[in-house]
């Protein structure tokens, strides 16, 4: 298995632990309120059932984010390399490694540390199509792109 490949296999794993745990969160919180619904009368139960479903809002939002985030992952081939930078390029630049897909939480595969980069963040956007010697700068900060998997 290539760096790559266990890169999106370890995002794509996180990616599924989290939507796993959400789910878990919104079935736990809809059985609650059909049990609350059973017992409870007058303006607490009003406002408890209000306020369960205003969690199970914030927690159908972050699910979708996740679901969105693990979309994106799915649909990049792994197994491609370019010569230009695209979604699910593996790039080395001053040293670092960045994985063009959406941003993501920094990890460490074979000793590597990996930065999933957004393709609209700052970063992702100065790298699309570009090719190794590219050379850009942020916030004062010189890049190359030594490397292109």
């Amino acid at each position: 298995m290539t760096l790559k490949q266990k890169i999106h296999q370890h995002y794509s794993m996180l990616l599924q632990d989290k939507i796993d745990v959400f789910r878990d969160m919104i079935a736990a919180l809809t059985e609650d309120s059909k049990n609350d619904a059973k017992g409870s009368a007058g303006d607490k139960h009003e406002t408890a059932l209000s306020m369960m479903h205003i969690e199970q809002e914030k927690l159908n939002r972050k699910l979708q984010e996740f679901l969105d985030q693990k979309a994106i992952l799915d649909k990049i081939n792994y197994i491609q390399n370019s010569t230009k930078i695209s979604i699910g390029s593996l790039v080395q630049a001053n040293g670092m490694w960045l994985f063009v897909a959406t941003a993501l939480p920094k990890i460490a595969v074979e000793d590597k540390t990996i930065i999933a980069v957004s393709p609209q963040s700052p970063l992702g956007s100065q790298l699309l199509g570009r090719e190794i010697g590219f050379t850009f700068k942020i916030n004062e900060t010189q890049y190359m792109v030594e490397k292109i998997e």
